[in-house]
């Protein structure tokens, strides 16, 4: 039997007006940030919050939140565990579980007719100081392979740090990937891939697909619609979720965290990036016969 730890009660205008001061103070656009801090007021003074279940709360706030623009990384998120106060505590204790449930992050491996290797990466893109070593032998793995298929269907994002070391074993020489920019419009950070990686690298010339489903959400999404920028992968499957800002978190409650974006990535090659949009596939299939569809492209370049 497990014991559980009795949740505070919900003072849902305290926490609604919490809420409204976190977006209206670090969402990356700031008249949408000012509109959805408005809303919020107004739909816990009309009594719409009104609740005892924290779950609840979260479903009825991540509705607002993502009915001016429709931005997926905007939410309240319920934890059924309790989380520490630490800003960004909530996600990165939750990745971790997915981590140590998933062998450490090992990609599956497998090597099918013809020389061509299938890597599957997921369920999230984990933290690079986690996952580089995994990765590192995954990707070393398949550098002989004559075609690499990388499967993403079932990743829902992660570090982007992690996707350029990915990245750095796909392609030939140091590329900029991405360009990060804050809330007030300065540049924060380029994303390139590293000069170096350890082990053999898969390389920028031979055939390499990307499979992704509807499921597919931000750094997974970088990860397909970078390479594809770069003409260096074919994109296989469905259209992706969406979601393009990166996003810190703060824990408003024991077993809320408020997700807010602060940021927006723009890509070297488009100039904008997979916001609201995903990341439409080359190969339109359903993600079920994804798999298939790239065998069959791989098979036609022998």
């Amino acid at each position: 039997m497990t014991s559980t730890t009795a949740s505070p009660a919900l003072d849902t205008v305290a926490l609604a007006e919490s809420i409204a001061e976190l977006v209206a103070g670090n969402y990356v656009f700031p008249d949408v940030a000012r509109q959805l801090a408005s809303l919020i007021r107004t739909r816990s003074a009309e009594g719409g919050y009104r609740t005892t279940s924290a779950e609840e709360l979260a479903q009825a706030v991540t509705a607002d939140l993502r009915s001016v623009n429709g931005d997926l990384h905007l939410a309240l998120k319920h934890h059924a565990e309790q989380v520490p106060r630490e800003q960004g505590a909530a996600v990165l204790a939750a990745m971790r579980r997915d981590f140590d449930a998933n062998l450490s992050g090992v990609p599956r491996v497998q090597l099918l007719d013809h020389g061509v290797a299938v890597l599957e990466i997921g369920p999230k893109v984990f933290p690079l100081d986690w996952a580089a070593q995994p990765l590192a032998a995954a990707l070393s793995l398949v550098a002989p392979a004559r075609a690499l298929i990388l499967d993403l269907r079932g990743n829902t994002g992660g570090d982007p740090d992690t996707v350029a070391f990915i990245c750095g074993y796909l392609l030939d020489r140091r590329t900029h990937l991405n360009t990060m920019l804050w809330r007030q419009g300065e540049v924060a950070e380029q994303s390139w891939t590293p000069p170096f990686v350890p082990g053999d690298r898969f390389g920028g010339s031979k055939p390499l697909y990307v499979l992704t489903s509807g499921n597919t959400f931000s750094a997974a999404e970088e990860l397909a619609y970078d390479l594809q920028q770069l003409g260096r992968a074919e994109i296989v499957g469905e259209t992706t979720r969406g979601g393009a800002h990166p996003r810190e978190g703060w824990t408003v409650h024991p077993h809320l965290e408020l997700s807010v974006p602060v940021g927006r990535a723009v890509n070297p090659v488009s100039g904008t990036n997979w916001e609201g949009t995903g990341v439409r596939p080359d190969v339109p299939c359903d993600a079920g016969s994804a798999l298939d569809r790239a065998l069959l492209l791989a098979s036609e370049r022998q």
